[in-house]
């Protein structure tokens, strides 16, 4: 069984097959809103870095992310400017802000960075399940190489998020706590429709 089957990331509604279909036809768009998602992950993962500093084991395990997240930037940027494409002005994402909104109210700190690496757990597994859709359906094999790439390494960071978080709190804390996060996204994606031009 692959590594990103849903099973195996734990997602409880596979993406909309009408999502692969829209997104092979406007890849103009999907590459510009990856490319802003990749900033976005750097910047998340900064985000923890400095709320979170005193965190040794934290700040070793997601200082190489950074990087590695702006170098995805950095190759989707090549492949826009390689076809002639360019950037525009980010947009919100729709579906992180839905997700964020179901966070529990008046956490204290520690429980706050819990919540934290469980949302971009689920947001690098949801990120992988698409980027093996591309992988799997977009019709230039070029281009179904360059999101296999993509899936492998999200797939690492779902993991290791899951890692950090189990290494910080006890083991069924983080596993209800992903269950319930499963099921907020769930809820999400019922409300969302599918979209070419977006990632997630």
């Amino acid at each position: 069984m692959s590594t990103t089957d849903n099973s195996i990331l734990g997602l409880k509604l596979p993406t909309d097959p009408r999502w692969v279909d829209l997104a092979s036809i406007s890849l103009e768009e999907i590459l510009r809103d990856h490319a802003f998602c990749e900033q976005k992950a750097a910047t998340q993962c900064i985000s923890l870095i400095l709320r979170y500093s005193e965190k040794t084991e934290l700040v070793s395990a997601l200082s190489p992310i950074v990087t590695e997240e702006w170098g995805h930037f950095r190759m989707v940027w090549t492949e826009i400017r390689k076809r002639g494409y360019t950037l525009g002005r980010s947009r919100k994402d729709e579906y992180v802000n839905l997700l964020l909104q179901h966070e529990p109210k008046g956490l204290h700190r520690e429980e706050k960075l819990l919540h934290q690496l469980l949302v971009c757990a689920l947001i690098e597994a949801r990120s992988c399940e698409r980027f093996r859709l591309l992988a799997e359906n977009l019709e230039e094999e070029y281009m179904r190489n360059f999101y296999h790439k993509f899936m492998v390494s999200e797939a690492g960071h779902y993991r290791l998020f899951i890692d950090l978080a189990e290494q910080y709190f006890p083991t069924g804390q983080v596993r209800s706590g992903w269950q319930h996060w499963l099921q907020v996204e769930e809820q999400v994606l019922q409300q969302l429709t599918p979209r070419g031009d977006r990632m997630h």
